[in-house]
C-alpha cells in the first residue's frame, strides 16, 4: 500500500462530491471578493492532482507564491468548511448546533423570551434523541439567562432548573464513565487481538470488573445501556468468550430496534454493532445466521442513510465484505470468494485516504487467506508480504498470524531452503511478543522436524498425522481458540493426510454440520 497523502487540505478537497464542489464555487463567487479568486485556482488545481506535491503546484502556478502557499490553503479549507455548513444536514448534532446558534443570536438581541423558546424546544429535542452534551449546554444557558434577567417564564423555575441540571450531570458523568471504560477496552483489543495466555484473560476481566460502575447494568438510559453493552463485549471478544460476545452484541442491535430513532442518530455505533453481531457469527460457525445478518445488514447498507454520508458508506463497504469473506471461509468457498477481491481491491483503492491501517491489514490477510485456501499460494504470498513488509504498531496478532501462514505457504511451495531461515526469524518474532500458544509451539516443532529430515513422503504423512493428534485435543481449548481463528490448521493438515485440496475438506465439514441441524 502506498504512503497516504497527509495534506489536510489535499485530502478534504478529494472527499468533495460534485454537488459540493459546485456548491462551494458558487459560495466563494457569491461572498468573497476579487482577492480570493486565487483560492479558486488553488482549490482547482488540487482538484486535478491525484497525488499532493507541492513543488509540482507551485512550478504549475507561478502566481502563487511559496510564502503566501500556507495562508491560502488556511484561507480556503476554512471557506470549504463553510460551503459545507450551509447544505442542508439532517443529522441531529447539526441541528442542535444551528438552534443553538439561532438562541445565542436572540439573546445578544435582547429577545431573552424568544431565545428561551427555542432552548426549550433544544431539550425536547435534545432528551427524544438522548444527547445529553447538548442538554447540558441549554439548561447552563437557561440559567445564564435566567440569572442576568428577570424573565418570570414560569414559576419556582430556579429549583426546576437546578433538578434537571443535576439530573443531566450524573446521567453524563455515567455515559462518560462507560464510554471511557468501552474504549479502553476496544484500545486493548486493537493493539494486542485476542487473550494471548491465561494472564491477559484475567487481567481484562480484573479490569471490566474494577473499572464498572455500581449498579450499571440497571441503567435505563440508552447512552448507558449501549457503552455497558459494548464493554461485555470487547472484554468477551479478548476473551475468546464467543457465547458471551454473541449475546451482548444482539443486545447491541436490539437497543437499535427498541429505539429506531437513534439508528439515525448514532448511525456509525449501529453499522459497528452489526458489524460483531456478523462477526459473532462468525466465530461461532453459525452459517445460517450469519448469510441472514448479511443479507439483512447488505439492505441497510443500499439505504439513503448510508449512502450519502462518506463514513457510513465506508464503513458499510468494509463490514459488509468482511462479513462476506467470513461466510465463504464457514462454507469452504475460497475459489467462489476470489470473485469479491478484485471489488475490495478497487474500494481500497478509492478509499485509500480515509481507511485507517487497522482494516487494511485485515482485509490483506483475509484475501492471502482466501488465495491459499483456494491453492494459489504465489498470491497468498504476495498479501501476506504486504503485512509482514508494513511497519504498523498495531495488530501484534494479525502480524504473527500473517508470519505462521508465511511459513505453511512457503512449506506448500516446497522453498525449504527459505524457510529454515524463516522459521528461526518468525519464531523468535513471536517469542518476543509472548504469542506463543500450545499449538504455535507444536507446528514450530512439526516445521524443524520436516525440514531437518528430508522426509520421505511416508516420514511426512506419519509427521502430519502425529501434528494431528496432538493438535485435535486443544481444539476447543480456549486457551488455544486464538490459533485456530486465524488458521484452520486443523483442516490443513486433514487435507495433507487425504491428499485433497484444503476447501474440499472444509466444504464437506461444512455440509456435515448442516445435516445434523
Amino acid at each position: 500500500m502506498p504512503n497516504r497523502t497527509t495534506d489536510s487540505l489535499f485530502q478534504l478537497v478529494k472527499s468533495l462530491k460534485k454537488a459540493e464542489k459546485r456548491n462551494f464555487k458558487l459560495y466563494i463567487t457569491r461572498n468573497s471578493g476579487s482577492n480570493d479568486m486565487k483560492i479558486i485556482r488553488l482549490f482547482d488545481a488540487l482538484d486535478k492532482m491525484k497525488v499532493y506535491d507541492e513543488s509540482v503546484l507551485l512550478q504549475r502556478h507561478k502566481d502563487i507564491m511559496k510564502q503566501q502557499l500556507s495562508n491560502l490553503k488556511a484561507h480556503l479549507y476554512r471557506e470549504i468548511l463553510s460551503s459545507l455548513r450551509l447544505i442542508k444536514d439532517d443529522n441531529i448534532d447539526m441541528q442542535l448546533h444551528e438552534q443553538m446558534d439561532h438562541a445565542r443570536i436572540l439573546f445578544n438581541k435582547g429577545l431573552y423570551h424568544q431565545s428561551l423558546r427555542i432552548l426549550d424546544k433544544m431539550k425536547e429535542q435534545a432528551r427524544q434523541y438522548n444527547q445529553f452534551t447538548y442538554l447540558q449546554q441549554v439548561l447552563f444557558f437557561e440559567k445564564k439567562i435566567e440569572s442576568l434577567f428577570i424573565t418570570r417564564s414560569m414559576q419556582d423555575r430556579a429549583s426546576h432548573l437546578v433538578q434537571e441540571s443535576n439530573e443531566a450531570a450524573a446521567q453524563l458523568a455515567e455515559v462518560n464513565t462507560l464510554s471511557n471504560l468501552a474504549l479502553q477496552l476496544y484500545s486493548w483489543y486493537i493493539e494486542y487481538g485476542h487473550a494471548r495466555n491465561k494472564e491477559d484473560q484475567a487481567s481484562v476481566q480484573v479490569f471490566l470488573e474494577n473499572h464498572l460502575p455500581a449498579r450499571a447494568g440497571a441503567r435505563t438510559g440508552f447512552y448507558e445501556r449501549l457503552y455497558l453493552y459494548q464493554c461485555y463485549c470487547w472484554t468477551a471478544f479478548i476473551r475468546l468468550d464467543f457465547l458471551q460476545y454473541y449475546r451482548y452484541t444482539q443486545k447491541w442491535v436490539d437497543l437499535f430496534a427498541e429505539q429506531s430513532k437513534m439508528i439515525e442518530a448514532e448511525t456509525a455505533h449501529y453499522v459497528k454493532g452489526m458489524h460483531n453481531l456478523m462477526g459473532a457469527h462468525f466465530d461461532l460457525g453459525n452459517a445460517e445466521k450469519l448469510e441472514q445478518t448479511i443479507a439483512q445488514f447488505e439492505t441497510f447498507e443500499q439505504s439513503p442513510l448510508i449512502q450519502e454520508s462518506d463514513n457510513s458508506r465506508i464503513l458499510g463497504f468494509i463490514y459488509l465484505h468482511v462479513a462476506k469473506i467470513n461466510l465463504y471461509f464457514i462454507k469452504g468457498m475460497f475459489t467462489e470468494g476470489l470473485t469479491i477481491v478484485p471489488t475490495i481491491e478497487a474500494k481500497l483503492e478509492a478509499y485509500e485516504l480515509y481507511l485507517d491501517r487497522h482494516r487494511v491489514l485485515i482485509f490483506y490477510y483475509k484475501i492471502a487467506c482466501l488465495y491459499f485456501g483456494s491453492g494459489n499460494n504465489e498470491k497468498a504470498i504476495d498479501y501476506l508480504n504486504k503485512i509482514i513488509n508494513w511497519k504498523v504498531d498495531l495488530r501484534s496478532d494479525l502480524q504473527c498470524y500473517a508470519r505462521l501462514l508465511h511459513l505453511i505457504v512457503h512449506y506448500e511451495l516446497g522453498n525449504f531452503q527459505l524457510l529454515e531461515y524463516l522459521t528461526k526469524s518468525v519464531y523468535r518474532f513471536m517469542l518476543k511478543l509472548k504469542s506463543l500458544s500450545l499449538v504455535e509451539e507444536k507446528i514450530f516443532g512439526f516445521l524443524r522436524r520436516a525440514l531437518r529430515s528430508s522426509a520421505s513422503s511416508q516420514q511426512l504423512q506419519t509427521a502430519f498425522e502425529e501434528l494431528l493428534q496432538q493438535l485435535k485435543p486443544l481444539e476447543h481449548n480456549r486457551f488455544e481458540t486464538r490459533a485456530f481463528i486465524y488458521l484452520d490448521i486443523i483442516s490443513w493438515l486433514e487435507s495433507k493426510i487425504q491428499k485433497r485440496p484444503v476447501q474440499e475438506v472444509i466444504q464437506e465439514k461444512y455440509q456435515r454440520r448442516k445435516e445434523r441441524k
